[in-house]
């Protein structure tokens, strides 16, 4: 019976010291042992840190005990109190914060756009934000930069939630191609973005600094800050010259901030975030129609975009996209359907590698589409060639069992070239004149003027003679001077002040020599002159 009692104290005394805590005064304060060494963890500025006791067990004194205080272990009841409970940036108090918390306070409609669309995104960014030990300040940024939509693009051709520009997504290995966009996908263009704010942090060492880098570029804001240095000025976020936009950058985010802290003093009224992860991620085995995917995890294609922003043609790679996006609940129903399909193919498009530049009638002939369809598919703006090498997406026969290699998913590209529209036009051969001077003349290869003349390619032009030339549209237009007569014609060097001098004229590509044999012979080069 005695050794029940003390065992039953013995266990009293070690909760009783698990329970107990130190409040210091900042971060770094570590909190004073109970029985022994003890092992605090880092938490934010002015939380209490709990202890661990370790080595021999000691009772607590009355005195011990008034000095602490127990550590809440109840959970944030929705993701604002999350964030409210990591706010760790100090606060800016100016005056355009203020004009910013009316902007935001008379536009109730468009902040419930904001905070309501925030609930796919704002759990994995905290969770992030947390795991990292950044200010969960951080995960307001989206609604300074995008309104948390992943498909923004800037008049500046920043894109995604968190607004990267080509260059810097790919200083951060935020991949684009044909096949999908990164700045906009979740994860790693939330990776990207905190990689950056940290990178922008560790370098100016304030978070205010780091803000304003982040919006107007790190060496903008470098030399701003030399520049008061030099001159013996203060150099922080209010002192240092900016333009307008970064001048009220910090100020948004610290209004939302202000908002999300106390939305019953602005009117505000936030959507309840339950303080649960939205999506979880599902390993992508094959190929996949993005209709298809939908269908499967039994989700609208408007919510699996929003999860999924970065895919951007019909189909999914998994060489290139080796995991997708689904609601919590609807990760289980999509491996469970897509298990047991066995409808057909998984992916109805496929990538084929254009071999040879070429017209976009001649590649829509050539992979079973219709030119619209091609040209809608893929994009290809008006008069243009499709340049060898490029990558387009094409309709998947019953018969291609191997699915899209990882190399032409991650570096697939769509390059053009203009079609060179030609016009036939006569010029009169000056003394001298050859195959070759003309050739010369007009840029175009002498092999061609021969055949265009029904001549060899060594012969010599009587003077005055029409000479046929098939020339770029432009160039033909000023090879004329009224009665016909070419600007220049008969000496050495013509027109080197004159339009056709400023008008390089290319070597006609093999498509263009067809239609112009075409022409030649009575036809009409049609596909040259779309």
């Amino acid at each position: 019976m005695k050794f029940l009692t003390a065992a039953c104290l013995a266990c009293a005394v070690f909760l009783a010291g698990c329970a107990s805590t130190t409040t210091p005064s900042s971060s770094t304060d570590a909190p004073a042992p109970v029985g022994g060494t003890s092992t605090p963890i880092a938490l934010p500025a002015g939380s209490a840190a709990p202890v661990y006791p370790g080595g021999t067990l000691t009772p607590i004194t009355s005195g011990q005990f008034g000095s602490r205080s127990v550590v809440t272990l109840a959970p944030p009841v929705d993701m604002w109190d999350r964030i409210r409970r990591g706010f760790k940036m100090p606060d800016l108090d100016i005056d355009t914060v203020r004009d910013q918390e009316q902007w935001y306070a008379t536009r109730p409609d468009y902040v419930q756009r904001m905070t309501e669309r925030s609930n796919r995104y704002i759990f994995h960014i905290v969770e992030e934000l947390e795991r990292r030990n950044m200010p969960t300040e951080l995960a307001l940024l989206p609604f300074i930069e995008s309104a948390f939509n992943p498909q923004a693009v800037s008049s500046a051709r920043a894109a995604g939630m968190w607004q990267f520009m080509p260059a810097t997504g790919t200083d951060y290995d935020l991949k684009q191609n044909i096949f999908r966009d990164d700045r906009r996908d979740v994860l790693a263009s939330t990776r990207a973005a905190l990689d950056y704010l940290q990178r922008l942090y560790n370098m100016f060492g304030d978070w205010h600094l780091a803000l304003a880098a982040y919006n107007w570029g790190e060496g903008n804001v470098g030399r701003a800050i030399a520049k008061n240095q030099r001159a013996g000025l203060p150099a922080g976020y209010t002192d240092i010259t900016m333009p307008a936009e970064t001048r009220g950058y910090v100020p948004k985010l610290q209004a939302v901030k202000n908002i999300v802290a106390n939305p019953q003093r602005f009117n505000v009224d936030l959507p309840v975030i339950a303080n649960h992860p939205y999506f979880q991620s599902v390993t992508l085995t094959r190929d996949l129609d993005v209709a298809l995917a939908a269908k499967l995890a039994d989700v609208r294609i408007e919510d699996f975009r929003a999860l999924n922003p970065a895919a951007h043609k019909p189909v999914l790679l998994a060489a290139g996209t080796p995991q997708i996006l689904l609601p919590w609940d609807n990760a289980a129903v999509f491996q469970r359907n897509f298990e047991a399909y066995s409808q057909g193919q998984y992916a109805s498009w496929t990538a084929w590698t254009v071999p040879g530049t070429m017209t976009v009638a001649d590649a829509a002939q050539r992979s079973g589409m219709s030119e619209a369809d091609l040209r809608a598919i893929n994009q290809v703006p008006p008069r243009m060639l499709i340049k060898a090498g490029s990558t387009l997406i094409v309709p998947r026969g019953a018969r291609v069992q191997e699915d899209v290699g990882a190399l032409v998913a991650d570096t697939g590209h769509l390059s053009f070239q203009p079609e060179i529209v030609t016009r036939r036009t006569t010029v009169k051969a000056g003394r001298s004149d050859s195959v070759a001077s003309i050739a010369r003349r007009y840029r175009v290869s002498a092999a061609n003027v021969a055949e265009w003349n029904d001549v060899k390619t060594n012969h010599v032009f009587a003077r005055g003679l029409a000479v046929v030339v098939f020339l770029p549209v432009r160039a033909a237009s000023t090879a004329r001077v009224g009665t016909g007569t070419p600007r220049g014609v008969g000496a050495k060097a013509p027109a080197r002040k004159g339009l056709i001098g400023k008008t390089p004229v290319a070597k006609v590509p093999a498509a263009s020599r067809t239609a112009v044999v075409r022409e030649k012979r009575g036809g009409t080069p049609s596909k040259q002159k779309r």
